[in-house]
């Protein structure tokens, strides 16, 4: 049985491979993980990088903070104090964290509830009137860092930062008073770094909500750790808590995080997915398209294809956050659509559930459809306000080589509604409060509802 075994970059040095890199691209590791967290494990390490590709190889890529990750200025200022080992090094990291738009979409001003006293109800994500996030204390990890990742501020050690519940009682409370809520997704970091007593502590109490319908389950476990699901010690009994949900008649949906055909290879990945699919939980498959690492079609289509053949079903191909290093991950918003189109048209019917390529923004989820002459057909998949959904708009580009929404501008003035991020874009009865709260907008306006 293989022991779980982690590596930070305090622990850089200590990895067996380690050796097979140069000089120079171990400092640039060390240079970069001073802003983005570094983590992996025995199992990726041994399991899912293939050390001959290296650096070239996806899962290199995915797991070991590059060079590219940050502007040549920040790299610049970050590895000269680290060398004069200067007092305000840490001042000079929190400063470059702050520019590099930590929690994008309105997260800490749109998104987060109140109690009946006006509070705030930490750790809580309340975007869509159905849907909400939970972020609780005990998954503030993940069994290895992915580089992209859009959530990296909840590992950085900064409180000012992280979205998390150290409380329980709260969430239970808000779902019993909005019982329009239905699912709720538990998220992170990785709730499946739990043990299953702790896991069960959260899951019996959502069973007790009524309203609750569906659970939901963020995890790139079965791609990091499957042992997770086969041969740790807990595994049974962590499965016994996916079946009790089933059991309850709630629907429970695993998340599970791939991003490249290499993470479906080991026979392990096989028997965890098995094993998890066995409880009657349904597994759904997401990840964004990323530059040097899964950035063409062929690959997206035999991730799709090995997915269904699993008895996954694919979900979202999404785009890189504005956030962190998305300058280094981004591709354009055409060249994604024709990785999109390549993939999905080499596939089954079965693999076509991947919807794509979509942007998780403010005002909701959109879904890039078509493109001429630098007109983007756009429709939402998710809105503040359900009656928006499936909305279809255009939108031009504003400069020749656009990545994100914020790059677009409506082509006409009847589409300037689809862009609108304000306050009263929030249904009422999720924020039930805001006129007595104060709010920034994206263009830090103070707004007063």
């Amino acid at each position: 049985m293989l022991k779980f075994k982690s590596f930070t970059i305090k622990d850089l040095e200590l990895i067996p491979q380690i050796k097979l890199l140069s000089e120079k691209q171990v400092e640039e590791i060390k240079v970069v993980s001073e802003i983005y967290p570094f983590k992996t494990n025995n199992y990726v390490l041994n399991n899912l990088i293939d050390w001959k590709n290296v650096p070239d190889d996806p899962v290199f890529r995915l797991n070991f903070p590059q060079k590219g990750m940050l502007t040549d200025e920040h790299f610049d200022k970050i590895q000269w104090s680290r060398r004069l080992q200067r007092e305000d090094h840490p001042e000079l990291v929190k400063q470059i964290r702050l520019t590099l738009n930590p929690h994008p979409a309105g997260q800490t001003y749109l998104n987060i509830p109140f109690d009946d006293e006006g509070q705030r109800i930490e750790g809580i994500q309340h975007k869509y009137r159905t849907t909400l996030l939970f972020f609780p204390s005990h998954s503030q990890t993940c069994h290895a860092y992915c580089t992209f990742c859009f959530r990296w501020p909840q590992f950085v050690n900064d409180p000012e930062l992280k979205m998390q519940a150290k409380e329980l009682s709260p969430l239970i409370q808000y779902l019993k008073k909005n019982p329009q809520v239905t699912d709720v997704l538990i998220t992170g970091g990785d709730p499946m770094v739990m043990s299953p007593r702790i896991f069960a502590m959260y899951i019996d109490s959502l069973l007790e909500v009524k309203s609750v319908q569906t659970i939901r389950i963020g995890s790139k476990s079965l791609s990091y750790w499957p042992h997770k699901y086969v041969t740790d010690p807990e595994a049974d009994e962590m499965l016994k808590i996916f079946r009790r949900v089933v059991a309850s008649g709630r629907h429970l949906a695993f998340m599970a995080h791939f991003n490249h055909p290499a993470e479906l290879k080991p026979d392990i990945l096989h028997q965890a997915v098995y094993n998890v699919r066995q409880t009657g939980a349904e597994i759904r498959t997401q990840a964004p398209l990323l530059r040097n690492i899964n950035n063409d079609a062929a690959t997206w289509a035999q991730l799709w294809s090995e997915q269904v053949r699993l008895g996954c079903v694919p979900y979202y191909m999404f785009l890189p956050r504005d956030t962190g290093a998305q300058h280094y991950f981004a591709e354009s918003l055409i060249d994604a659509l024709n990785i999109y189109r390549g993939a999905i048209q080499s596939v089954c019917g079965l693999a076509r559930t991947a919807r794509g390529p979509v942007m998780s923004i403010t005002s909701g989820k959109v879904e890039v459809l078509d493109e001429e002459d630098g007109s983007y057909a756009i429709r939402y998949l998710q809105h503040r306000l359900p009656e928006m959904t499936y909305k279809v708009f255009q939108a031009k580009a504003k400069h020749p080589d656009p990545k994100w929404f914020d790059d677009l501008v409506w082509s006409d003035k009847m589409y300037e509604k689809y862009f609108d991020y304000s306050i009263e874009a929030i249904p009422e009865d999720i924020f039930n409060n805001l006129r007595e709260i104060s709010f920034r907008s994206p263009q830090n306006e103070i707004i007063n509802p």
